[in-house]
């Protein structure tokens, strides 16, 4: 079971094998190599958007959303422009962004997250 209808009724899924989709980082976004993105929703708890989403190795820009997220495999940095403070996140790591942020993603190991936005 995948896709929007994954958490309607009780589910098992498999986070860490589940396919995703990749598209490759625009160039304005881009900051080193060739990283592409791939996601999917799997519904909604508590109003609150569930998902997985993946980057392949190399750095990009974003602006974050709020949003609570487990890393399920690969390594990586998140860069945050306003503090200057710099994460290095891993399997099992728990991670809070807030919205507006503007971050540097620098994945080392093809980083798999899940999230709650």
């Amino acid at each position: 079971m995948t896709g929007m209808d994954a958490f309607e009724t009780t589910a098992l899924i498999g986070a860490a094998a589940l396919p995703l989709a990749h598209e490759i980082v625009q160039d304005d976004q881009r900051v080193s190599g060739e990283p592409a993105t791939g996601l999917v929703e799997l519904g909604t708890f508590g109003g609150l958007e569930i998902g997985v989403w993946e980057m392949t190795t190399g750095a990009m820009t974003d602006v974050e959303a709020d949003e609570l997220f487990v890393v399920v495999a690969g390594r990586a940095t998140i860069a945050f422009e306003a503090s200057g403070v710099v994460l290095a996140i891993g399997p099992g790591d728990i991670v809070r962004l807030t919205e507006g942020d503007r971050t540097t993603w620098t994945v080392t190991e093809t980083l798999r997250k899940v999230y709650l936005t």
